[in-house]
């Protein structure tokens, strides 16, 4: 016999309407698919692409940063420790 645990979650009250009516026209309860995406998830079959869910200004500081990454450019060098880090931000400021 498996345990259950309870998962508070925040969701805009719209979305989880049209997602249980969805289930619904399914035939099963939102939890049912939800404890599919959980296990599709923790499996590696649900991937999540996070880049769609940024804004338009977001995603354009990421396209630059990683253009400057794949030019060598804005790139720190590793730290040994916080010390490190705050004096070298002190020091390129």
């Amino acid at each position: 016999m498996s345990t259950t645990s309870q998962v508070i979650v925040n969701v805009d009250t719209k979305l989880k309407n049209l997602a249980m009516k969805k289930a619904k026209s399914l035939g099963m309860p939102l939890s049912v698919v939800l404890n599919m995406a959980i296990r599709g998830f923790v499996e590696d079959r649900l991937k999540v692409d996070l880049t769609s869910e940024l804004n338009m200004r977001t995603q354009l500081h990421m396209n630059a940063a990683e253009k400057d990454l794949k030019k060598g450019k804005n790139i720190s060098p590793r730290f040994k420790n916080i010390d490190e880090m705050r004096a070298w931000v002190d020091n390129t400021r």
